[in-house]
């Protein structure tokens, strides 16, 4: 079953959304469905600075983590193959995107992707790795302005609410299969 898909799922996926909507989860699932890889962007970036995200952003700032998020995009697009990469929640905002693969927006409602981390095991780690949702107003307000600039950048759009990662996995590779 693999193979077939794979023939049909040919080149990079990308996996674009919001913090918290289950890119990196529906990455190993359709990895394992398809016989990809998957690669994280924030791994690759803490692989190459040998220093975690959180670090890079409190010591450097913002800008610095975009420069690196752009070496990792260049890197991605020039190196990776039939590969399925799960992104930060701004890394749609790198000039090459659609040179690096297909680009999917997972697409959940801002209430379901809050109870959906607040549910989790590690709910509290995940809260923890993730500054903004300290104000929930404006996570929210980032959501509602970054909702268009996904869209515009994605090949195809999944709405995750409600949704078990196989059944958004089976519905990425519904979408390639077409």
């Amino acid at each position: 079953m693999k193979m077939e898909f794979k023939n049909k799922m040919s080149g990079n996926i990308v996996l674009i959304g919001f913090m918290g909507v289950g890119k990196g989860r529906t990455a190993r699932s359709l990895a394992e469905k398809t016989g990809k890889f998957a690669v994280d962007c924030d791994d690759l970036i803490e692989s190459f600075t040998n220093t975690r995200v959180k670090h890079i952003f409190s010591n450097s700032g913002e800008e610095c983590f975009r420069v690196l998020e752009r070496r990792v995009a260049k890197w991605l697009e020039e190196k990776v193959r039939d590969t399925v990469i799960s992104t930060g929640g701004g890394f749609f905002k790198v000039p090459n995107i659609c040179e690096i693969g297909k680009v999917v927006y997972l697409h959940s409602e801002f209430d379901d992707i809050i109870e959906a981390i607040y549910a989790h095991p590690n709910a509290k780690k995940k809260i923890k790795k993730r500054p903004l949702l300290k104000d929930l107003d404006a996570a929210k307000e980032l959501l509602g302005t970054r909702l268009p600039l996904y869209r515009e950048v994605a090949d195809v759009e999944i709405h995750v609410g409600g949704r078990s990662v196989d059944e958004i996995s089976d519905a990425i590779i519904q979408e390639f299969s077409k």
